[in-house]
């Protein structure tokens, strides 16, 4: 019998692994140099040396090179094992520990390694991973992962695409939030702190609409 949740998750790690190993990051769509948008959310946390920071989807992206220079810890995710090569090699530093997760399925599931049962964090990053995310299953899965991660008086950023944002990037359909959707899964044990609407303008000058919203967990 055909595992489809295994091949489903195959063929999505298939998917981003052409993409990195085909493109050069001037040539990714989400790609950005400055990244002083997420950075300004981030100086509501508070980040030091003893902070440990999860990055839901690094891809490649120059982010990790900016939270490299806070000192924190950091635990680097992608479902794509070929940016993780990538950024690896690029980043030359035992300061990051690199995980290689769908979100979408549960941390215990078997198509994953294990994750140590002290596997917290401070401070949760996503920029555009869970907008990929389209089954409530895949959905529900997700804000499983990060409230059962996230520590409390921790953080939960998010930055997805918008209402009034694209349909589909890099070849696939996205799910559009806004604040009041992503309050909603993430339920009362988290408080908005700050959101804004925010135009990216990617690699090709293009605009995409985005919607960042920090929460804290306060129980």
């Amino acid at each position: 019998m055909i595992n489809t949740n295994k091949k489903a998750n195959e063929d999505k790690q298939a998917h981003w692994d052409y993409i990195f190993s085909a493109k050069e990051d001037a040539e990714l769509g989400w790609s950005e140099d400055d990244c002083s948008q997420t950075l300004s959310f981030l100086k509501h946390t508070a980040i030091s040396a003893n902070s440990t920071l999860f990055l839901a989807g690094a891809g490649t992206s120059k982010l990790v090179d900016e939270l490299i220079k806070t000192d924190a810890n950091l635990i680097v995710n992608d479902i794509s094992a070929k940016a993780l090569e990538t950024l690896s090699q690029r980043l030359n530093t035992t300061q990051c520990q690199y995980l290689h997760y769908d979100l979408g399925l549960p941390f215990n599931n078997n198509v994953n390694k294990s994750i140590d049962e002290n596997f917290a964090v401070d401070v949760w990053i996503d920029r555009a991973v869970l907008h990929f995310l389209l089954t409530e299953e895949q959905i529900n899965n997700y804000f499983d992962n990060l409230k059962s991660t996230v520590k409390c008086g921790g953080y939960v950023l998010l930055a997805e695409f918008s209402n009034t944002g694209a349909t589909h990037c890099a070849g696939l359909a996205v799910h559009q939030y806004s604040v009041d959707e992503m309050q909603t899964r993430l339920g009362d044990k988290f408080e908005l702190i700050d959101s804004k609407e925010y135009i990216f303008v990617n690699p090709f000058q293009q605009e995409r609409p985005y919607i960042y919203a920090l929460f804290q967990r306060i129980s």
